[in-house]
């Protein structure tokens, strides 16, 4: 069984095992991996405000793993979400998919550009995460603070997706 996010979809152990190998070949978190193939069809705008949804929801299952102490899932949850704010924002503002961990450090620096050297900080944050979650290395109050860096990160791009989105639709 595999739960995703609020909603559980039962599917065989060897598909969900596939989906994992896969995501880990791309280096994403299982969540991120299938959230991309569903997004995959959609408009480009319609992808960045569905990547920034995802998003935010995989930021409160980083939390709610948190809570739990589950410090190894929270910062994969976190990690993740970093990712798919980062891509919302490329499809939002360039139609781009961005298909490697080179591309998101390099359009990282265009978020920075548009929206403060903040941004440095909570991409930072999420790269310590991806770390965290495959040494297991950090402590709890690392990805507390990281989580808060993360979420400025997501808050920002949903704002700025979500007010241009308003404009032109009006």
């Amino acid at each position: 069984m595999l739960e995703v996010l609020a909603n559980t979809i039962a599917l065989p152990e060897r598909i969900v095992e596939l989906a994992r190998r896969e995501a880990k070949k791309l280096g994403l978190g299982l969540e991120e991996y299938l959230a991309e193939l569903v997004i995959q069809q959609l408009d480009p705008k319609d992808r960045a405000v569905e990547y920034i949804e995802v998003a935010k929801k995989l930021l409160e299952e980083a939390k709610k793993e948190l809570k739990k102490d589950n410090i190894q899932q929270a910062s994969e949850k976190a990690w993740g979400t970093t990712v798919l704010a980062i891509k919302a924002y490329a499809w939002w503002k360039e139609n781009k998919r961005l298909t490697s961990h080179r591309e998101l450090w390099e359009y990282k620096d265009i978020v920075a550009e548009d929206l403060g050297k903040w941004v440095r900080d909570s991409w930072n944050a999420g790269i310590s995460m991806y770390t965290c979650f495959y040494e297991n290395w950090c402590t709890r109050k690392d990805v507390e603070e990281n989580i808060e860096k993360i979420e400025k990160l997501v808050k920002e791009i949903e704002t700025k997706i979500k007010k241009t989105r308003t404009q032109t639709q009006s």
